[in-house]
């Protein structure tokens, strides 16, 4: 009994500190993206964006260059689209998890669609200095840097879940943020985005996939409680 006791403090210690933290990052990140967009907002150039060209082009040289490209391609509309449809199949008919696999379309999408809509109400143009690839559109907030912190960030959310082992655990958590941080860093290497707007992209992928996914799975802790048994012909439990 005391045992039984004690894992359940234990758990409910560790929910409560982990419930925190992220609520406590999703602020975070509300307050910079807004913080970043109230600076950018009157449209004139930044120092800090300055500096941060000055700073990736002193590092500049061809192996490097194409090493970022390849980076950058990882966090790409053709091959986030591959990605996750694999991610889907895996989740339908592997691991046969149906609410993993609604999280990664729900997540993807709904990122594509927010950093859409965001291009267009701050209407921010693209650096004047040379693109080193192709770029098109808007520049706030940067899709690369959003998606990949969305999409990256949600496969650190299912490692954490799903990953027992703590070493493969810390292990892929940290290869996958690192991911996440070297993608932003190539949209600017690239001279296709501002510091700032790297900066806001990640602010609005972190903040969206935390929400995304704390709304998800309230909606499948409702249709497991009140959905399932009815569809089972049982009375749903009362509060």
């Amino acid at each position: 009994m005391k045992k039984a006791i004690r894992k359940f403090v234990a758990a409910s210690a560790l929910f409560t500190v982990e419930l925190v933290v992220i609520w406590a990052v999703l602020l975070l990140c509300l307050v910079l993206f807004f913080w970043l967009a109230h600076e950018v907002l009157p449209g004139r150039e930044l120092r800090f964006d300055s500096l941060a060209f000055a700073w990736a082009d002193e590092r500049a040289n061809p192996a490097l260059t194409e090493f970022i490209k390849g980076i950058t391609f990882l966090a790409s509309r053709n091959f986030i689209t591959g990605a996750g449809f694999m991610l889907i199949g895996y989740f339908l008919f592997v691991k046969k998890h149906k609410w993993y696999s609604l999280k990664v379309p729900v997540i993807a999408v709904g990122s594509i669609s927010l950093n859409l809509l965001l291009k267009y109400l701050f209407n921010r143009p693209r650096p004047l200095v040379p693109h080193l690839v192709d770029s098109y559109g808007l520049s706030f907030p940067s899709g690369h840097a959003m998606i990949s912190a969305s999409f990256y960030g949600l496969l650190i959310y299912l490692v954490w879940k799903n990953v027992e082992v703590p070493a493969w655990r810390f292990l892929l958590i940290t290869l996958l943020s690192l991911l996440i941080l070297f993608i932003g860093f190539s949209r600017v290497y690239l001279h296709v985005h501002y510091a700032t707007d790297v900066l806001a992209g990640l602010a609005a992928g972190l903040g969206w996939v935390i929400l995304a996914v704390f709304l998800l799975n309230r909606m499948e802790k409702f249709s497991k409680r009140n959905l399932h048994p009815v569809v089972k012909g049982e009375q749903p439990p009362t509060s």
